[in-house]
């Protein structure tokens, strides 16, 4: 080879693109062991130029994130207990409202047959309620009733200012205390639950006031 020769191969041989044989075998033909990759783990499992405790956190550090955790969950349940307590009461509100409501409208329907109630009762009482004209009597009374008419004022029961109409009053002569009881019905009384429609009215005599063994008669809820 001429010095011309040498001089163009090194010319050309500079700026040719180097040639870098890599050895991708796993198994180093010369020691016979395992060649382990760069960047990836180590024998012990653990990523290749990781510390011990490079990407943990401190002990403190994982302490103070579950105490704010714990302390989130706490408020959120506490926000939670309070609307659902909120709810229910407001539940309970709305329900006894309507029931309120239900209740008036009721009482104003029924209040408005109390006269054709008492109508029914004297016809009956004198034998004139019979054929047709008793079949539809007894719809209107159960129709009242499955609206939750009660009637009180019997015989016997003992005198309630609060529910009975006293238009007569006979006293009695007999030693020791008395109590008052209804000597007749003149008018009979009604209420739908709590609520008095209309007072009985009634007379009222004085007895004497039972033994514990005797038996009183209490006052008592007769259908309409």
């Amino acid at each position: 080879m001429t010095d011309h020769d040498r001089d163009e191969s090194a010319e050309y041989g500079a700026d040719a693109e180097r040639v870098v044989v890599r050895d991708r075998r796993r198994i180093d033909p010369v020691t016979g062991e395992v060649r382990v990759p760069a960047g990836g783990p180590s024998a012990d499992g653990a990523p290749a130029g990781a510390g011990p405790a490079a990407d943990t956190l401190p002990e403190n550090g994982v302490d103070v994130a579950t105490a704010e955790l714990a302390a989130q969950v706490a408020e959120r349940t506490a926000d939670l207990q309070r609307v659902s307590a909120e709810y229910a009461n407001y539940r309970r509100r709305v329900d006894r409202d309507r029931e309120t409501v239900l209740v008036g409208a009721r009482v104003q329907f029924v209040s408005e047959l109390l006269t054709v109630l008492d109508d029914l009762e004297r016809a009956e009482a004198h034998g004139d309620l019979n054929g047709p004209f008793k079949a539809v009597a007894d719809k209107i009374v159960a129709v009242v009733q499955k609206l939750g008419l009660e009637s009180f004022g019997a015989e016997g029961e003992l005198f309630d200012p609060s529910v009975h109409e006293a238009v007569q009053h006979e006293t009695s002569d007999a030693a020791g205390p008395v109590v008052p009881v209804l000597s007749s019905v003149l008018r009979r009384g009604y209420r739908i639950t709590d609520r008095v429609l209309r007072p009985a009215m009634v007379t009222v005599v004085d007895q004497p006031e039972p033994t514990a063994g005797q038996a009183t008669a209490e006052p008592g809820e007769n259908p309409a």
